[in-house]
């Protein structure tokens, strides 16, 4: 799996880095059948929201899967994210082993 990260308006970070490839990695592992993933992190200035934005898109068999969180860090929008992709691979691998 391919894995391609930007970061709009702000700088990149090796840590955010790691931290993302790591868990798209534990879930390529679970669904072998993903073949890419575009992650975008971005920083909403808003006093009343979260602000960290994380948004990640997957390209599978069958129309894409794309999930996006705004928490307070960055870490928690991944776990979020990554957890909202994997209720939609579920779904999509059932859908598999129907036909």
């Amino acid at each position: 799996m391919m894995i391609n990260i930007q970061y709009v308006h702000m700088a990149t970070s090796e840590a955010m880095d790691k931290y993302v490839n790591e868990k798209l990695t534990n879930l390529a592992n679970k669904y072998d059948w993903i073949i890419n993933a575009e992650v975008h992190f971005e920083v909403e200035h808003d006093p009343k929201g979260k602000g960290k934005i994380c948004k990640m898109e997957l390209s599978v068999p069958g129309p894409r899967i794309f999930a996006t969180s705004n928490e307070t860090s960055f870490e928690n929008a991944v776990k979020h994210t990554i957890k909202d992709l994997e209720k939609q691979l579920k779904k999509r691998k059932e859908t598999f082993q129907h036909h």
